[in-house]
């Protein structure tokens, strides 16, 4: 029976290579283990050998052939004692893409040498190693038995790679890294635990079920990043004053209140937002819509994922009655109770993540909203002041805008009203 020679998949990714040349010619006697061609990829040229003893009937693609697809049959091989009239039934069609391959690649020559292996699509899955049970005969190719005596690789234990389980050089080229253990030997997998699994690639992992909390935000995050043509603006506040006053406040409160730096950044905002409102407003596809209060959204990370209170009408209250309400709202929301309507809406957000060490990020606009501030943490900085040097807390505040409503222009003179409230605390009081 023929023997068909199949274009051979010299890695994984390889789709076709060029046929350089042959080594043997029509009606040249093959042993197993010779090299009978050369195939180019774009890393290398390879040295293919026969697996199968015969005569080489014919050749199907001849040499210096380009893009020859993996899998097509390039020649034709006799099985010793068969005539040439064979020939005439084997066709030139492509074979199956899994049948065996009837060579198998050497050495790469050259500049480029690259390490040889088979490849596992081109060759059918063999339930055993490269002998025979019942005779105890091993398959083998000459070479790859030579390369076993040479490195004293015992080739009962090696699982063959080629036609019908022949073991061939590839399986014995890496020496005692090739050889297969028997089965006894063969460690146990890993034990896993009920809610574990493992993947394609051998990980571990477990699945975590998404709430419909992360559903809907990650939808809208998703829907908002990618329909929301995002704007970026920063700019430093210095907060000395900021945290003077503080300081000042939480004295006199006397833990009645307990004031922190995000409480004068939302009041900041909704102060902002009055003093300039061409910045809160929120896009529609027939108007753009302007809101009278600045009803500010408070970033808050809950074990069941984000969430945002609101804060409403901040531009009317005081820094102790928004600081109650963010403690209020932020516990509810951990705890899974708030209400619709009090994480529903909003006009502005402020997401701080300036607690974490966090100095600059750009948050995602929540929509139907235009502009989010995201705050990161003070740091000390040195600062020229009238041609001196000196040190002060400076605060990094990015504001994210739809550019379609808030554009740069109106971006960048609400983050003056923004700046000039925090580095002057005393004018929100006013």
């Amino acid at each position: 029976m023929t023997i068909k020679v199949l274009m051979p998949a010299l890695s994984p990714t390889m789709t076709e290579g060029n046929l350089a040349k042959w080594h043997k010619k029509e009606g040249d006697k093959v042993k197993a283990g010779e090299v009978i061609a050369e195939i180019e990829t774009d890393k290398a040229t390879m040295e293919v050998e026969a697996v199968d003893e015969g005569v080489l009937g014919k050749i199907l693609v001849p040499g210096g052939t380009q893009a020859v697809k993996v899998n097509e049959v390039i020649a034709i091989l006799l099985e010793e004692g068969e005539s040439a009239d064979a020939l005439k039934n084997a066709g030139s069609a492509p074979a199956p893409k899994a049948s065996p391959s009837a060579v198998i690649p050497s050495a790469a020559k050259g500049s480029q040498n690259i390490a040889a292996k088979p490849d596992p699509s081109a060759s059918p899955a063999v339930a055993g190693f490269g002998r025979d049970d019942k005779t105890g005969r091993v398959f083998a190719t000459p070479l790859a038995k030579r390369i076993a005596k040479d490195k004293g690789i015992d080739l009962s234990a090696v699982k063959g790679s080629g036609p019908h389980g022949r073991i061939v050089k590839a399986d014995v080229e890496g020496g005692v890294a090739t050889a297969k253990a028997p089965a006894a030997a063969v460690s146990a997998p890993a034990v896993l635990s009920a809610d574990e699994k493992v993947n394609a690639f051998g990980q571990i992992y477990k699945e975590i079920p998404n709430n419909n909390i992360k559903k809907i935000t990650a939808k809208r995050l998703l829907e908002s990043k990618t329909t929301v043509p995002h704007f970026y603006l920063t700019i430093d506040c210095q907060i000395d004053e900021l945290l003077k006053v503080r300081e000042t406040l939480n004295k006199a409160g006397r833990d009645k209140y307990k004031l922190s730096v995000n409480d004068f950044v939302v009041k900041a905002c909704a102060m902002a937002l009055k003093s300039y409102p061409a910045a809160n407003v929120s896009w529609t596809e027939a108007a753009t819509l302007q809101f009278k209060h600045s009803d500010i959204s408070v970033a808050v990370a809950t074990p069941n994922g984000l969430m945002t209170p609101i804060v409403k009408k901040a531009e009317e209250k005081g820094l102790a009655t928004i600081s109650s309400e963010i403690k209020d709202l932020a516990g509810r929301a951990r705890d899974g109770k708030l209400k619709p309507e009090e994480f529903q809406g909003g006009t502005f957000t402020v997401s701080n993540l300036g607690m974490f060490g966090i100095t600059n990020f750009q948050a995602i606009i929540n929509p139907p909203q235009s502009c989010i501030l995201a705050v990161g943490a003070g740091q000390e900085r040195p600062y020229v002041d009238n041609g001196q040097v000196k040190i002060g807390n400076f605060m990094s505040c990015t504001l994210s805008t739809d550019h379609r409503t808030v554009d740069g222009a109106v971006g960048a003179e609400f983050l003056q009203f923004v700046k000039r409230y925090i580095e002057n605390p005393a004018t929100m009081l006013l």
